[in-house]
């Protein structure tokens, strides 16, 4: 099944861009990731560039890639950054966010693992269906049915690198369809947009492209002040398998009327 993927990364208002993306696309095998380096502590882009340099570094898109190894491929990521942190005193406590989908394209299967609040979207029949959970005291506390306004949304809970005693999220394993459509995305990036809009973009594009400029385009609309970085990964056609947009859902991806 054809895989097809775009990728993009934007420093907003920050004075660095500690977000960074990851592709591997092989004839077997493939991986797409973002990672966001956490803010508070020095080091955060280095943690983020280590995340991914360690994680690809592992893969061969040459070979056929097994859920049950995903583990070890993250604890060994992991192990990078903590050995980063003692070899840097100034590091010590630099950390970042991961979410990154894996697939096996012999068997036409599919999972994913996440820590922080950096998300993976499915979009299957042009339609979410489902998404990560975030790492975060904002989602613990939504989760839990208690109000989680004013909550800082960067309190985060679990992170590669940091001391933690939760455990990274790992995804079940899904078949894959044609028609499938991924989003890999830090929190500058799904914050500025809700899932129906999302949904609603995808069915405006004919590639992954595409959909991330139109998403773009969107939140160039909103106060973008945190670094945003997304990979969009399509299986097979999702173009073929959306629904043709509604003129009243797509109004803030067009040009205002005069």
């Amino acid at each position: 099944m054809n895989i097809n993927y775009s990728a993009t990364t934007q420093i907003g208002k920050r004075e660095s861009n500690q977000d960074t993306t990851g592709t591997m696309l092989g004839h077997r095998s493939a991986c797409f990731m973002v990672c966001d380096g956490v803010a508070g502590t020095p080091g955060g882009e280095l943690a983020a560039q280590i995340a991914r340099d360690t994680l690809l570094n592992q893969l061969d898109g040459d070979a056929p890639l097994h859920p049950h190894e995903t583990a070890t491929l993250i604890d060994r990521t992991e192990q990078a950054i903590l050995d980063a942190q003692r070899i840097n005193p100034n590091y010590q406590k630099m950390s970042t966010t991961l979410a990154a989908l894996f697939i096996d394209r012999d068997s036409l299967r599919a999972w994913w693992v996440h820590a922080g609040d950096s998300r993976v979207y499915l979009f299957r029949r042009g339609v979410v269906h489902s998404v990560t959970r975030d790492h975060s005291l904002a989602q613990q506390l939504l989760a839990a049915g208690y109000e989680n306004t004013g909550i800082n949304s960067n309190l985060l809970y679990n992170a590669l690198g940091a001391d933690v005693t939760h455990p990274h999220g790992y995804s079940d394993v899904i078949t894959l369809e044609d028609g499938d459509a991924f989003l890999i995305c830090t929190d500058g990036f799904w914050s500025n947009l809700t899932p129906g809009e999302m949904e609603q973009a995808l069915r405006m594009v004919n590639s992954p492209s595409e959909w991330l400029a139109l998403m773009q385009k969107a939140i160039d609309q909103s106060e973008k002040k945190d670094n945003l970085s997304a990979v969009a990964v399509w299986i097979g056609s999702p173009q073929e398998t959306t629904l043709l947009f509604s003129m009243a859902d797509s109004a803030r991806f067009l040009p205002p009327r005069d």
